[in-house]
């Protein structure tokens, strides 16, 4: 293997990460997903069948979402009734934690530098990197 490839194995953790969403009833619904690989996503990818977003993301959904154990939440039969069933705003809630995960780092590193010079970056609020709950464990 490659000196270049074992330096960003070592620089990143492939550890389940909790993430939740706060539900309509004020509780609040976790779950565990380790950073999505290109694989991974090309799989979901061709499981959707087509080009929507929403299709790919409910696939991520069922593919990444698992308990604090390691034991999927949900299985491929249930995408029909996470679509139909349940409100847009819960299922979107959901699918956000995942799929916003690269943009919510980049949010959070791009804030973290400049918040050493006091001012969050050009174009952002101070807050900016803060949406979603998400804590490493």
């Amino acid at each position: 293997m490659g000196k270049a490839l074992d330096r960003l194995k070592k620089a990143v953790s492939m550890k389940p990460q909790r993430r939740s969403a706060e539900l309509p009833d004020g509780g609040e619904f976790e779950f565990w997903m380790t950073p999505l690989t290109l694989s991974e996503r090309s799989k979901a990818q061709k499981q959707a069948k087509t080009d929507d977003a929403t299709d790919f993301a409910l696939q991520l959904l069922v593919s990444k979402a698992k308990d604090e154990n390691g034991v999927p939440l949900f299985n491929q039969g249930e995408i029909a009734d996470l679509r139909n069933v349940l409100p847009a705003s819960v299922v979107e809630s959901l699918m956000l934690q995942l799929i916003g995960e690269q943009e919510e780092e980049e949010d959070e590193e791009n804030y973290d530098m400049k918040s050493s010079e006091g001012e969050p970056e050009a174009g952002r609020s101070a807050n900016s990197g803060t949406r979603g709950r998400r804590k490493a464990e």
